[in-house]
């Protein structure tokens, strides 16, 4: 029996294949439906089978090469065989591998071979939903996956991968976006008085991985004022619609940002582990700061959960007392309107003056034949409201107290 849905089945026979996704336009393809696709291909594949998502961006190939008094940079998309001599041609230079964009199968293949990597690595790489971690593998080379995230125009928690291997003069970098949040640090580089360049190669790592987690600041804190803005909405006279759907999916995202930050801590603590001969104690002091970052991280989205969690709170509470106002202004005046309906009720009963023979029946509504029956009714109804709307004055029904 086939282990997959009909939907799943046929979203993978629809799905384009590796040939029509190299070298192709982008199909328009939302991340989550390509990642779902992804997921349904891998069923039952070999460990370690290499597979490119459906509407992944086609390569670009961009490498920064210095040391403390020599800087280049270069782009190269399409050569990526001068790329590799140029490699070659200076080991004695450190240089940062960039690459973004996952699109074309046989070019990744060939840097996997190229550079010694493990296809289960890449097989983490191209599946682009890996939480933060570190493996070490030939020689103590380090391969570490990070969450770069942002916090978009549409209220929403943003996250990509970002993928680091490191070789004994190299960084080689893996990501599925050509915009991401390092250009801090290739300014950095660019610089010609930038201390990064006299810092060993894996330095470069501890920096890549400083970036991301610096960028957590801003997405935090721009998921701070979104949530003031919540709060201060919630007592607004002119509450927009469908607020609450607005507190539960911000919600939703701190709580996936919670899930991107504990792995990285952790991925920090097991580098601090690491013996001297793979991780030297001079940048342990720097993965140090970096594990703080993580935990101030960490507390900012502890923090906000508790704080979504209460405006939810106070988001009902403030429904309920809205929705008692209304109960209560719909209550005074059903209890007016109960003694009225009761007199207009009794004086509509069709009981006769007289009976059949024509005798009087004195105590069949004597009031229907008085000239003044219809205003003193009018009269003792008018005071009946008086009195209750005073007596609900008295009560403090009819103010805020």
């Amino acid at each position: 029996m086939n282990p997959l849905s009909s939907t799943a089945q046929a979203a993978i026979n629809r799905s384009p294949t590796l040939a029509d996704i190299a070298g192709s336009v982008p199909v328009t393809i939302t991340d989550r439906e390509a990642t779902r696709q992804a997921r349904f291909q891998e069923v039952g594949q070999r460990p370690g089978t290499l597979n490119i998502r459906p509407g992944a961006l086609r390569p670009r190939l961009f490498l920064m090469s210095y040391d403390d008094t020599t800087f280049t940079e270069n782009e190269y998309t399409d050569h990526y065989e001068d790329l590799m001599a140029f490699l070659h041609e200076h080991p004695e230079l450190k240089h940062w591998i960039d690459v973004r964009g996952y699109g074309d199968l046989d070019l990744i293949e060939r840097m996997m071979q190229d550079f010694g990597l493990h296809p289960l690595q890449m097989e983490d790489v191209l599946n682009d939903y890996q939480r933060a971690k570190v493996e070490v593998f030939d020689d103590n080379r380090l391969f570490m996956v990070s969450r770069m995230t942002d916090f978009t125009a549409d209220f929403e928690i943003d996250d990509d991968q970002l993928s680091l291997f490191t070789g004994p003069n190299y960084v080689l970098s893996f990501q599925d976006d050509y915009n991401d949040c390092l250009d801090s640090l290739r300014t950095r580089i660019r610089s010609n008085f930038s201390t990064l360049r006299r810092h060993p190669v894996l330095y470069l790592a501890y920096a890549l991985t400083d970036v991301v987690l610096d960028h957590y600041y801003p997405t935090m804190a721009a998921i701070g004022d979104y949530i003031e803005e919540l709060e201060e909405a919630i007592f607004s006279p002119n509450r927009p619609r469908r607020l609450l759907n607005r507190i539960l999916r911000i919600k939703k995202d701190v709580v996936r940002f919670r899930r991107l930050v504990y792995p990285e801590r952790d991925k920090i603590a097991e580098i601090l582990r690491m013996p001297e001969e793979i991780m030297s104690e001079t940048l342990k002091l720097f993965y140090r700061d970096a594990y703080d970052h993580a935990i101030q991280a960490l507390d900012l989205a502890e923090s906000y959960r508790d704080n979504i969690s209460s405006l939810t709170d106070l988001y009902m509470s403030d429904q309920g007392n809205r929705m008692n106002e209304v109960m209560k202004v719909l209550t005074i005046i059903s209890t007016i309107f109960i003694p009225l309906s009761f007199v207009v009720g009794l004086y509509g009963m069709n009981f006769q003056r007289v009976d059949e023979q024509g005798h009087l029946l004195p105590h069949n509504m004597p009031e229907l034949y008085s000239p003044w029956g219809y205003p003193a009714v009018l009269v003792v109804m008018t005071l009946v409201v008086a009195m209750q709307l005073f007596y609900f004055y008295r009560k403090g029904w009819l103010t805020n107290r």
